[in-house]
This record gives C-alpha cells, sequence and structure tokens, in this order.
C-alpha cells in the first residue's frame, strides 16, 4: 500500500537517450560538428549533437558510439564519458529523462550524415554553443570543452576504450 502511494505521488524517471558532443582538433583550436535536423524529423531545421535512443540490451556508451557511426559515418579515435547528465521534461510521458552526455574525438572532418539531418558544419565552441537550443546542452558543451583544453590527465580517468 505504501509502495502504491510513493509510485502515485512522484514522476517517473528514465534514461533512454544519450549525447555525444563530437569533435576535433585544427590549427585553429577545437572544432565541434553540429547537425541540422531533416525536415520530415522532430524539431525540423534544428542544430544538434550526435543524439539517439538506447536499444534493449546496450549500455548508454554503446548507444552513443553506434549513433556517432550511424549519424556521421566517423569512429571516434577517443572517446569519454562526460561528467554531466542532462535532464528534460517530456509532457507526452509526465516523465523526466535523464540522459548521459558523451564525448568524442575524431580525426576526419569527412562526415557521412544520415537521413535524419540535412546538413552539417564544424564549429569552434563559441558558435556551437549558439546553435545549441538547451542550456542543459550548452553546459555540457562548456564542461567537454574545459575539460579537453584545461584538464586532459582527468579524460584519463573517464575515457571509454574504443576498438
Amino acid at each position: 500500500m505504501i509502495l502504491q502511494i510513493i509510485r502515485e505521488l512522484t514522476m517517473e524517471l528514465l534514461s533512454g537517450h544519450v549525447e555525444v558532443h563530437v569533435f576535433r582538433r585544427t590549427k585553429e583550436g577545437l572544432k565541434y560538428l553540429m547537425l541540422k535536423r531533416g525536415e520530415k524529423e522532430i524539431y525540423p531545421g534544428l542544430w544538434q549533437i550526435v543524439t539517439g535512443k538506447i536499444k534493449a540490451g546496450e549500455k548508454a556508451y554503446e548507444t552513443a558510439l553506434r549513433e556517432v557511426l550511424e549519424e556521421t559515418g566517423l569512429r571516434p579515435k577517443r572517446f569519454w564519458v562526460a561528467p554531466k547528465v542532462n535532464q528534460f521534461y517530456s509532457a507526452e510521458r509526465d516523465a523526466i529523462y535523464n540522459v548521459p552526455v558523451f564525448a568524442a574525438e575524431v580525426d576526419s572532418d569527412k562526415v557521412k550524415i544520415c537521413d535524419e539531418h540535412c546538413e552539417y558544419q564544424w564549429v569552434d565552441p563559441s558558435e556551437a554553443r549558439e546553435l545549441l537550443p538547451w542550456e542543459e546542452q550548452r553546459k555540457a558543451l562548456d564542461i567537454v570543452t574545459g575539460y579537453v583544453l584545461k584538464m586532459p590527465d582527468y579524460l584519463d580517468m573517464v575515457e571509454v576504450k574504443v576498438q
């Protein structure tokens, strides 16, 4: 009885998505990959980072790696768990989603976008910040940039080895 009351008084917490900040190092500094959503997708025309849904049986980091490859054709040379979990509220589900954030460093600037997107561009962190629509994503971008540029030793502790 008490558990039933608690369930009725609490909001559902879900974690079924991931976000990945894909970047490369250039002579001009860090460049982040931004993807523009296609006209047939939810939020058409919106610029975003790599995002995706976790499939049954997948770990979040496996989803992130899969989504980078599917959405960009790129394979990360290094890959990290970012020290950030984004949140958003879904009115449709009346639930709060917790979204683990990852960072992926790539060598190539040759992107092969999937059908979900119609354009891409490589931009510096300040431009990426202006293009991202949600504050949680901008905060995550700042965290990733800060660690890559100012705390590279920390990155070794949160790196996920990729094959």
